[in-house]
């Protein structure tokens, strides 16, 4: 069988837990960060990581075939 091509933009986005979960970063950190944007506690909470959804996971998992 040939080898599979790893998604580029997923590969930057996701990795895998050693229990197989999907982790994820949360959207909306990139601009307007001061002054009229977000709280500091909205803020606070886009820093931690997260998990994508069961229901997206096999999908991501097979964009990442090596990761």
């Amino acid at each position: 069988m040939p080898k599979l091509k790893t998604h580029s933009g997923a590969k930057k986005r996701f990795n895998l837990t050693k229990s197989g979960k999907v982790k994820r970063a949360h959207a909306f950190k990139s601009h307007l960060l001061n002054g009229h944007g977000k709280t500091t506690k909205r803020k606070r909470g886009l820093r931690q990581a997260a998990y994508a959804d069961k229901t997206n996971e096999s999908a991501v998992k097979r964009m990442i075939p090596y990761k």
